[in-house]
């Protein structure tokens, strides 16, 4: 079943550190070094149990603070998938952070405290991921347990969510009622609340299916480096010319015609070269190699597609952005760097169309820049053009990066919408 990727995220202290570390205990995935140093650090700050929130809070500032702060990534494996976790802090500062755990998300898991209920930053955190397009949303309402597992509290967390989730665009939306400290629902079913009937959080994990989310019909293939072995002691190699990246959309095959972007010319795959050999097709995410029938001049940022289904060749882009500096302004007329796919190209912001709230979803019109952490549509224009599509159609070449020319410092994050405008 592959490889699922999620991230959690949600409010501050509603135990999102708590529950993967519950996930990697009650997964047998840590070493028992590791659960005695956790066992060893809670006792030594007098706590009744072992805080497995320290397996993922390894900043120091994080450990006195009892909060996360940067992303933390942890893998772990059961025998029907392997789980790659972005653990993402709540603090409404350090929104930045969720942003970037989440945007490589198959899936993405909110934790709701019980007791509290759904917060802003809760609202904030959902809108987010469905802003990223993350696919699939899970509600776990946490610290069942100290509100002595409750059906009716769960179910008034959950009316409510639902209601504020009808004007969010989710794919998937499931709840699960959990207790993080103590595995109430994590990985198997709770005796605690017999009235839940749906399956524990680590079944739902293993089972959602994630293939059809990627897209499986519009051939992407952006060219990160071009492959020129010349190795004289192997004449196989000596005339090998091949074209290495990632798989960002549909499926190819040794015999298809592609057509290469931007000269417009077409030739035939003869073969596709993997990281342990030759591969019969190559899709999302696999890194690979191709090879080409014809001789043609393809260099790093160029993009091999189908030639009668390409990407938008686009100069002027509109795009929901989500800023991640301090130190200044997102405003008009500032000059950038995009970096799209492998492609990189001098930028000059247009015009900022709105900041939207994303609490009220109010669009404010008016607005002269975005701040840090603030998200907005913009509209840029790019020195070269780039091949695009629509974010909502692709989250690998819908999305962008916007990077500061003179610290070299990632300052934005971008989802291409349509339509484009300067055309």
């Amino acid at each position: 079943m592959g490889i699922l990727r999620f991230a959690t995220a949600g409010s501050v202290d509603d135990g999102k550190s708590t529950l993967i570390g519950r996930l990697l205990y009650d997964s047998k995935s840590i070493f028992e070094d590791q659960l005695a140093a956790v066992e060893r650090t809670s006792a030594e700050r007098g706590e009744e149990y072992a805080d497995l929130a320290l397996l993922t809070d390894g900043l120091r500032a994080e450990r006195e603070q009892g909060i996360t702060i940067d992303v933390a990534y942890r893998y772990f494996a059961t025998p029907r998938r392997s789980f790659v976790i972005a653990d993402t802090p709540g603090h409404l500062q350090y929104t930045r952070n969720m942003v970037t755990g989440a945007s490589g998300a198959d899936l993405a898991i909110v934790l709701v405290d019980a007791r509290k209920g759904v917060l802003e930053q809760s609202r904030r955190h959902a809108f987010l991921t469905t802003l990223l397009r993350v696919p699939h949303l899970v509600v776990a309402v946490n610290k069942m347990d100290l509100v002595g597992y409750d059906e009716a509290g769960y179910e008034r967390i959950k009316d409510e969510f639902t209601a504020f989730a009808t004007r969010l665009d989710i794919g998937d939306l499931t709840f699960v009622p959990i207790s993080a400290l103590h595995g109430d629902n994590v990985v198997e079913r709770s005796v605690n609340m017999p009235w839940y009937d749906g399956p524990s959080l680590l079944h739902h994990l293993e089972h959602v299916h994630i293939v059809s989310d990627r897209n499986l019909i519009d051939v992407r293939f952006p060219v990160q480096y071009v492959i020129r072995p010349h190795k004289s002691d192997d004449p196989g190699l000596h005339d090998y010319r091949g074209y290495a990246g990632q798989v960002a959309g549909g499926v190819l095959r040794p015999g298809d015609e592609v057509v290469h972007l931007g000269s417009g010319l077409t030739t035939t795959i003869t073969h596709i070269d993997g990281p342990d050999g030759p591969v019969p097709e190559a899709f999302p995410p696999m890194s690979v190699t191709l090879r080409l029938a014809d001789d043609i001049d393809i260099s790093r940022g160029d993009m091999i597609a189908r030639p009668n289904n390409r990407p938008e060749t686009a100069q002027d882009l509109e795009a929901m952005v989500c800023w991640l500096t301090a130190d200044r302004p997102l405003s008009p007329r500032m000059k950038l760097l995009v970096k799209h796919t492998t492609s990189t190209a001098k930028a000059l912001v247009k015009e900022l169309r709105y900041r939207l709230d994303v609490n009220t979803l109010h669009r404010d019109e008016h607005a002269g820049g975005l701040e840090l952490n603030e998200v907005g549509r913009i509209s840029l224009r790019v020195t070269r053009p780039l091949f695009v599509d629509d974010y909502a159609r692709n989250r690998l070449t819908g999305a962008f990066i916007l990077i500061d020319e003179a610290t070299n410092a990632t300052v934005g994050a971008g989802m291409i919408i349509g339509p484009r405008s300067g055309r």
